[in-house]
């Protein structure tokens, strides 16, 4: 059975621990699927459009030899059942989908839309992210709701698109990524480089 990682993440912007991420799921499974999407439950500081071409740039730069990261734009929806309806029928039966999500996403994921419905499409793929403990009874709450999981025997950097958007390290994100910042004006990333030190 083809096996498929559904990772839609808010990138914002995509860092070095995206790619990290990505990287680990195209060793592990036949495709990965990503989008960049709008998180409910997040305050957003840029579009939609920035962030899937910011993440198209994150992509490029990975070298697997695999070549089977994919972004697929189409998929984005707030509601994460809406994305994994799409993809069955982008990519059939026959086919296990993984939705990944962070160690940081647990605890609330539980209380998406239609919880129950969506977890009978998808396996959970749980990724330890530094800071957020994976607690045994966030593990039990998913089991109640129908969740099967597996946790990612994976040590993601710890770098997140936060610690960017508020200090400005370019260190966390990739050259392309940082020069379209740049260019678009992102994040006040114009501001920030012409402050006096």
């Amino acid at each position: 059975m083809k096996k498929i990682a559904l990772f839609g993440t808010s990138a914002d912007p995509p860092t070095v621990g995206h790619q990290t991420i990505l990287h680990w799921l195209s060793q592990h499974y036949d495709r990965v699927i990503v989008w960049a999407s709008d998180n409910p439950f997040k305050q957003h500081q840029t579009s939609l459009n920035d962030r899937t071409e910011m993440l198209r740039l994150a992509i490029a730069d990975i070298n697997t030899a695999e070549n089977n990261i994919n972004l697929h734009p189409e998929l984005s929806d707030r509601r994460t059942l809406v994305t994994v309806n799409k993809a069955r029928k982008k990519w059939g039966k026959g086919v296990e989908f993984s939705l990944v999500i962070g160690s940081d996403i647990l605890q609330q994921i539980t209380s998406w839309y239609r919880i129950e419905e969506l977890l009978k499409q998808v396996k959970v793929l749980i990724v330890p992210r530094m800071g957020y403990g994976i607690r045994e009874q966030d593990l039990e709450s998913l089991k109640k709701v129908g969740g099967r999981f597996a946790i990612a025997t994976l040590n993601a950097p710890k770098v997140s698109s936060s610690t960017y958007r508020l200090q400005k390290d370019q260190s966390l994100i990739i050259p392309a990524v940082n020069n379209y910042i740049f260019q678009k004006n992102l994040y006040n990333a114009t501001l920030e480089a012409t402050k006096p030190r």
